[in-house]
């Protein structure tokens, strides 16, 4: 398909009100059947798209796309083929509360750069696998290694007999047209996954829009941990398909006394300390003024080429760079999210200073989404959770994979992270399937018979307070 004009997009959406009807035809067997086969065509090509998702990007690893690739398809398949999608999903006789599931009707999924091919695995398994047609619209920079995956993931649908249509793609929109697609009145959802502004976009639409903000991940490694474990987690996060997760670590910080050892690791574990003036030359490099947000170019670079790009010279297999920082906030650019390996460092002269640099990340960017630790004092971790806005908590753990979920815990495994009320968002959850359902309940006649037996009269007696009508409850126990 290409670009599409207004003819065009009232034809999307007519396709995909057709398939919505056929898709509510479908039972819980034919539905996984469709399930199942693309989950095992979209694992079979696991390598190539990843490889074409760089070579048209030119960001991050195919390695890690590979690994994001396994997510979307098989552990995200694991985690919803069992659950009840068609029908009475469940049944509670001693209520008379019977609960049906419910498709929502056409989805519009919105696909970034960072994970384009995964995004459109993932996104396509819990639409099908809830009966929802879904709009896929790629990011122009990976408009092909996504449209790919689309057509291979519909073409193998459609031999298991899905609904035609029930997978559309789109090339090309401008962001008018995308905001006029949103705002479609045929239209269920959008399951929106790019930048601010298109996510801002999304839930001013008019249209239900499930959304993500930005993560800004600061990390605690309090005196508790095993540093040398802790700095080897995060690398192993922070350099993954060279941090273009969404919950990647952006900023470590620490207490001054095991300061010296946690640089010491990170050194021993090919990390680059910037200077001050190191610092002045990647401010711009990374991180636009004018619109105050990273710059879309060093998006999945490695710590290398983002060096290079700012005139600083680094050993060739330097893993990530560090920026040792006093403030936080915009005229500290690399305080800010920045999906490259560049890592913030602060230190704090005692734990609750520690904590309140947390805080204060977390408030400058990454309201909602992410936060992380490193301890082994279980009262230091709840104290450090109680205190952060964050949907996810990720202990001991790399931020990436800890926050997608499925590999480091048991977290729901998904490509869109919801950051509650904080980042804007409706949900703290990792997103499913079970978010792409209405539920409706069937509610047998069941007399609460304590409210039965009272005398009505008392509810017009001015002097009959709660606590007389509390004790007249109990009674009638």
């Amino acid at each position: 398909m290409g670009t599409p004009e207004r003819t065009q997009m009232q034809e999307i959406m007519a396709r995909a009100k057709r398939a919505a009807a056929v898709f509510t035809q479908l039972d819980q067997e034919h539905t996984d059947r469709i399930v199942r086969a693309v989950y095992e065509v979209a694992f079979d090509a696991r390598v190539r798209l990843a490889k074409m998702a760089v070579e048209e990007s030119g960001v991050g690893k195919w390695e890690d796309k590979v690994i994001k690739n396994v997510v979307s398809s098989q552990l995200i398949y694991e985690d919803i083929r069992n659950e009840k999608t068609v029908g009475v999903i469940h049944e509670d006789p001693e209520s008379g509360i019977v609960e049906i599931a419910q498709p929502l009707g056409p989805i519009f999924a919105i696909v970034p750069v960072t994970n384009p091919c995964a995004t459109v695995i993932f996104k396509i398994l819990i639409a099908l696998k809830t009966r929802n047609p879904l709009i896929v619209r790629p990011h122009r920079d990976a408009a092909k290694c996504s449209i790919e995956t689309a057509r291979m993931c519909y073409e193998a649908a459609l031999r298991e007999d899905a609904p035609e249509d029930c997978i559309q793609w789109v090339e090309g929109m401008t962001r008018e047209e995308t905001q006029e697609l949103m705002a479609h009145p045929d239209l269920a959802l959008v399951l929106a996954t790019g930048g601010p502004g298109l996510v801002k976009a999304a839930y001013s639409s008019g249209t239900p829009a499930i959304g993500v903000g930005p993560g800004n991940v600061p990390v605690l490694i309090d005196k508790s941990a095993d540093i040398p474990f802790a700095v080897e987690q995060i690398l192993i996060s922070k350099t993954f398909d060279y941090g273009t997760v969404c919950a990647s670590e952006q900023a470590i910080v620490v207490e001054e006394s095991i300061a010296p050892a946690v640089v010491a690791e990170f050194k021993a574990q090919k990390a680059y300390f910037l200077s001050e003036a190191e610092i002045e030359r990647l401010n711009p490099v990374a991180f636009d003024s004018k619109t105050g947000n990273m710059r879309a170019d060093i998006v999945g670079r490695s710590a290398y080429n983002l060096a290079k790009c700012a005139d600083i010279a680094v050993p060739e297999d330097t893993s990530v760079l560090m920026a040792p920082l006093a403030h936080i906030g915009n005229d500290y650019p690399l305080s800010c999210e920045i999906l490259a390996p560049v890592l913030a460092f602060y230190t704090a002269p005692n734990f609750d200073k520690a904590v309140a640099t947390c805080i204060d990340l977390n408030f400058h960017g990454g309201m909602g989404h992410t936060v992380s630790i490193y301890a082994n004092d279980e009262a230091v971790i709840a104290q450090y959770a109680g205190l952060m806005n964050a949907g996810r908590v990720v202990v001991n753990t790399p931020s990436s994979q800890g926050g997608v979920g499925g590999i480091y815990n048991r977290l729901h495994p998904s490509l869109t992270l919801g950051c509650g009320t904080g980042g804007k968002n409706i949900t703290t959850d990792n997103i499913t399937a079970r978010h792409l359902l209405n539920i409706q309940r069937i509610a047998r006649r069941r007399v609460n018979e304590r409210f039965d037996r009272i005398d009505k009269r008392l509810y017009f007696d001015e002097t009959i307070d709660a606590a007389t009508i509390d004790a007249i409850y109990n009674q009638n126990r």
